[in-house]
């Protein structure tokens, strides 16, 4: 026997474990979030792409850009037309977002029973509950702060190039700087996003990811025609449409900001009023529902097989 050989005692090797690692929470969470994103690359990619198509456009009216430039110092009231492009870029991109939204909310709980990776997916430990809340974050955080960030970026932009032209063909691009009030049409986009695109958007979110967990096909059909038919019913037997009428008013977002007529939300004319909006019956009532849509989902779910 060599002695230069060392026995473990017995009760040391018992008494050694090994340390396992404990996926927190938190983890999963996280995890889940990122996985939605890798399966849907079009929730970054669909905003990036829209501020491209901005800017390209944007570039072709910074030819006009310093003669209204000299007509916005001789005449101060034209100003605000100089905003214009940054305005309508948002609006492009929001929109861009929000279709995004709304057909990733349709697509997420049926697409993975159609390519049949749910027995994937299902046989991992991880919980229904975590799954739908994860897919749910999407549109009620990730997609309206992308967004933002893209906006912001893309204002940006903008006005670094709308500076350079200005420059070059003799002119002070403060104004822009200074009149435009970028930084207060963000935050007030900003503030839109929140209480229009999530908070009182949230029960349509709801109802399409309901729509997609218990459709097998035709996703699209059965979360419109439902609302329609009973509007129609609710008109044809009562004469009444308080049903179009809520939906009108939960798809308009009337509630979260006043804003005059044909402007953005970041308009600095937008009145924001987060009172009144917090304190309207709608909108938790539209949480309840939006929670329960979510639980339905989550329950459809845990019963349902590949398509």
């Amino acid at each position: 026997m060599n002695p230069d050989a060392r026995s473990v005692p017995q009760s040391s090797a018992d008494g050694m474990r090994v340390e396992s690692t404990t996926v927190t929470l938190a983890q999963t969470f996280y995890w889940c979030v990122r996985r939605e994103l890798f399966e849907h690359r079009s929730i970054y990619i669909a905003p990036v792409a829209a501020a491209g198509v901005a800017l390209f456009g944007f570039l072709f009216s910074t030819v006009h850009l310093p003669a209204q430039m000299r007509a916005a110092i001789a005449d101060p009231a034209r100003m605000k037309s100089l905003g214009l492009p940054f305005e309508y870029a948002a609006a492009a991109i929001m929109m861009v977002a929000m279709v995004v939204e709304l057909f990733y909310c349709l697509d997420s709980l049926q697409s993975e029973r159609r390519d049949r990776s749910i027995l994937f997916w299902k046989s991992l430990p991880v919980s229904d509950v975590t799954t739908v809340l994860a897919k749910a974050t999407i549109p009620f955080a990730i997609l309206p702060l992308l967004s933002f960030g893209v906006v912001v970026v893309t204002g940006f932009v903008m006005l670094l190039v709308s500076s350079l032209i200005l420059a070059a063909n003799g002119l002070s691009a403060a104004p822009l700087w200074t009149q435009l009030y970028l930084m207060r049409g963000s935050l007030l986009l900003l503030y839109h996003l929140i209480t229009v695109h999530v908070l009182w958007y949230a029960p349509i979110y709801g109802w399409l990811m309901f729509v997609s967990a218990w459709s097998r096909r035709a996703a699209l059909l059965w979360a419109v025609l439902p609302p329609l038919g009973v509007g129609f019913l609710e008109r044809i037997v009562f004469g009444t449409s308080h049903l179009g009428a809520m939906v009108l008013d939960r798809v308009g977002g009337s509630m979260a900001t006043v804003q005059p007529a044909g402007t953005m939300p970041m308009n600095p004319m937008t009145h924001v009023t987060p009172g009144n909006f917090f304190t309207d019956p709608g909108l938790w009532i539209g949480w309840l529902i939006t929670a329960g849509f979510l639980a339905a989902a989550i329950r459809i779910r845990r019963n349902r097989e590949p398509i």
